[in-house]
């Protein structure tokens, strides 16, 4: 039944991006990677300072990363998160507060209660750890959506015409 339930947080969340505006997923996706990465190298470093255990996983190497939970409903929760409230960032930090001590002090307990991890750090260090994370993918997700809108991004070659002017910042002349 436990297992049943973490295929599903995996691969149900990935169905509702299907609801996001074209090219959302394309804009937010780096954003959506990097928290990955970085709940994926928390994963590790709990793991080896035994700041929890998981006991029930759905891959091999589940028990040092839970993959129905961070590539899952984490992963699309990021997304969702940054469609909503990314251009706000006090909304966007309200909004994370808010599922973050979600998460931390209610579905986490549960979690263990349950028997599919034993948290051996007080309830408040994991929402500070995740409050930590969500300023440093706030300043990413910043940084590019800043670097997607400067000149130099679209100021790209482009290989329709031989002959197309590159434009005023181009280092080539058209010729």
């Amino acid at each position: 039944m436990i297992k049943t339930f973490q295929w599903l947080m995996l691969f149900l969340p990935w169905l509702t991006l299907f609801a996001a505006r074209r090219g959302s997923v394309k804009r937010l996706m780096p954003s959506v990677v990097l928290t990955s990465l970085l709940v994926t190298i928390l994963s590790i470093i709990g793991y080896e300072y035994k700041w929890w255990t998981i006991h029930k996983y759905i891959v091999p190497w589940g028990e040092i990363v839970d993959v129905s939970f961070v590539y899952g409903v984490f992963a699309v929760g990021t997304f969702w998160i940054f469609y909503f409230t990314g251009r706000s960032f006090w909304l966007f930090i309200l909004v994370n507060v808010v599922v973050d001590a979600v998460f931390s002090f209610g579905i986490l307990p549960i979690m263990e209660r349950i028997g599919i991890v034993t948290v051996r750090i007080p309830f408040w260090q994991t929402f500070l750890l995740d409050m930590a994370m969500m300023l440093i993918i706030y300043v990413y997700h910043r940084w590019q959506t800043a670097a997607a809108n400067t000149p130099e991004y679209i100021d790209r070659p482009s290989f329709r015409s031989a002959t197309h002017d590159w434009g005023p910042l181009s280092r080539r002349k058209a010729r």
